[in-house]
């Protein structure tokens, strides 16, 4: 009995030890740039030996591919949802910082995109799958906004631009704002100004008798901003 108990243990050891990797990790990659993070920062982090890391993840490459296999099921999860239940115009702003905040979350992956795709090729092949899935998303509630009135365009065209536009915008946020530097201090209001500017985006569409929202949703943003900048005086 006190062996199997011990095995126990020693399981749940192994479960917290590869959970915290994988959090040191993603913090480390998140701040630093996976770049210029190695396993043995990562193993210095928390305080562990390089070959304590190795027993758990042999490579930073095993470590990038299950972080981002948790991504990637979230998302899934995150995109799936107004495609299997309409969301309403007012529900959209929330619904999209949901995504910028998951995205915000495993953010290294969107700081240097291009060379992570091309250095890890599991990664590249399903980030594609991703970015299809991302297109469906906007392209059922862009048709759901139509069946509902709440937008027009005079093709369909027209609407399929809408919909490569907006997810342009949420696949390279987070790059622009790096260099920017606009909302670095606050995480918050990043993730709000890249629904804000979404927002800005589908403005054009909008019905009249939709046009209100949009007031709405830019009266949000700049009593959002006003508060920040209190906040920081």
């Amino acid at each position: 009995m006190h062996n199997v108990a011990g095995r126990y243990q020693s399981r749940q050891f192994v479960m917290k030890t590869k959970d915290r990797i994988l959090q040191t990790s993603l913090l480390l990659f998140n701040e630093e740039g996976e770049p210029n993070v190695t396993t043995v920062d990562i193993a210095n982090e928390m305080e562990i030996s390089p070959g304590n890391l190795y027993y758990h993840f042999r490579g930073k490459e095993v470590i990038i591919e299950e972080l981002y296999e948790r991504f990637d099921r979230e998302m899934a999860e995150i995109l799936a949802a107004p495609i299997q239940k309409s969301i309403s115009v007012h529900d959209s702003w929330f619904y999209l910082y949901v995504v910028f905040e998951h995205i915000y979350h495993y953010r290294f992956l969107y700081f240097n995109l291009t060379d992570i795709i091309q250095r890890y090729e599991k990664i590249q092949r399903r980030f594609k799958r991703l970015l299809k899935s991302k297109v469906a998303t906007a392209r059922s509630m862009n048709n759901e906004m139509i069946r509902l009135g709440v937008l027009r365009f005079s093709s369909e065209a027209e609407a399929e631009a809408l919909v490569n536009q907006v997810v342009l915008t949420v696949l390279y946020w987070m790059s622009f704002n790096v260099l920017s530097e606009r909302w670095s201090k606050n995480p918050e209001l990043l993730m709000h100004d890249g629904v804000f500017q979404v927002m800005s985006l589908i403005a054009p569409h909008l019905t009249e008798e939709k046009k209100e929202f949009f007031n709405e949703c830019k009266d949000l943003y700049q009593d959002l901003i006003k508060k920040a900048q209190i906040k920081n005086a």
